[in-house]
């Protein structure tokens, strides 16, 4: 009888499954530095906005469930800072990618001096947020500031106005001021999107006699919509969880007027040492962006679907 010799294949491994591999173990020192620098305090944030926890009494650490966020609620200056808040990011964006709209669209045009002006436009998101609070606190000062000093020489007001101290300018001045940073971060992301878009595209258009709108809204515009897209979200996000800025400025001041969100969360924990409660107002925090963000793609589903249904019928 003959003896069979049963010969067991090696295992294969492609070169795909080599490759997921090898990703996963490359992202895992960053999956790591994530989740020790984000996931962990996140954790302990939403614990501690069910326990009653202060700064001066570390002993302290009862479960008081849902108490912390029924005191932010309750607190009389919640919806005012919330209105602060929406009113401090809406309008930051918005002037951000309107006038970054602008100044990319011109920077990309073939002017003279495109090169200097496209190197010097970075300047004020590149000065630290502390040195541009300060001097622009200096320069609006109501007894010896440059602006108010202009303003009144060119007649545009009859006597200076204390614009980071009356309730009524405070706000609207600092998100000005946040405007005039900012925006050139957008102009440069901008810029890097209408470099993708091909000449060839604005060539045929102006061909077809298209006007110089409808070429900007037919053409530049989804050619940067992605581009768009990703600023917007990100300084949504950024910008509601700003806190230096306004610290630095006005400090929430006249009276709470320019007070948002993230200042309370700040005044609770580090001057009322009430960790529980600036922790479960961060928690609220998160879960009105989160609600933000979830639209988006919910508002895209359920047009998709109506879409279909139309078309269905």
């Amino acid at each position: 009888m003959e003896s069979i010799n049963t010969k067991i294949p090696k295992r294969k491994f492609s070169k795909e499954g080599i490759n997921k591999k090898n990703a996963y173990f490359y992202m895992l020192p960053a999956i790591i530095f994530m989740v020790t620098l984000i996931g962990i305090p996140l954790i302990q944030v939403i614990w501690n906005s069910f326990h009653a926890k202060s700064l001066t009494n570390p002993a302290l650490n009862d479960f008081i469930g849902f108490e912390n966020y029924s005191k932010v609620f309750a607190d009389t200056l919640f919806m005012g800072n919330m209105k602060n808040t929406v009113i401090w990011t809406v309008g930051s964006v918005l002037g951000e990618l309107v006038l970054g709209l602008i100044v990319g669209v011109a920077l990309n045009q073939k002017i003279k001096g495109r090169l200097f002006f496209r190197s010097m436009i970075i300047v004020p998101w590149i000065v630290p947020i502390a040195v541009a609070g300060l001097t622009w606190s200096w320069m609006l000062n109501p007894d010896y500031g440059i602006v108010n000093y202009l303003l009144e020489k060119t007649g545009i007001i009859e006597e200076s106005i204390y614009w980071l101290g009356n309730k009524n300018t405070a706000l609207l001045t600092v998100t000005f001021i946040n405007i005039w940073r900012t925006f050139p971060y957008w102009v440069i992301s901008i810029l890097a999107g209408l470099q993708t878009i091909p000449d060839e595209l604005h060539e045929a258009a102006a061909m077809d006699g298209a006007s110089v709108t409808s070429r900007f809204f037919n053409v530049t515009l989804p050619g940067i919509k992605s581009v768009l897209s990703t600023l917007i979200f990100m300084h949504i996000v950024w910008t509601s969880v700003n806190f230096d800025f306004i610290w630095i400025t006005t400090e929430g001041g006249p009276n709470y007027a320019s007070e948002t969100l993230p200042i309370m969360i700040y005044r609770y924990a580090m001057k009322n040492y009430d960790i529980g409660k600036s922790s479960a107002l961060s928690v609220i925090m998160i879960i009105i962006l989160l609600a933000i963000f979830a639209l988006v793609p919910i508002s895209k589903f359920v047009v998709k679907k109506v879409k279909g249904a139309r078309n269905y019928d």
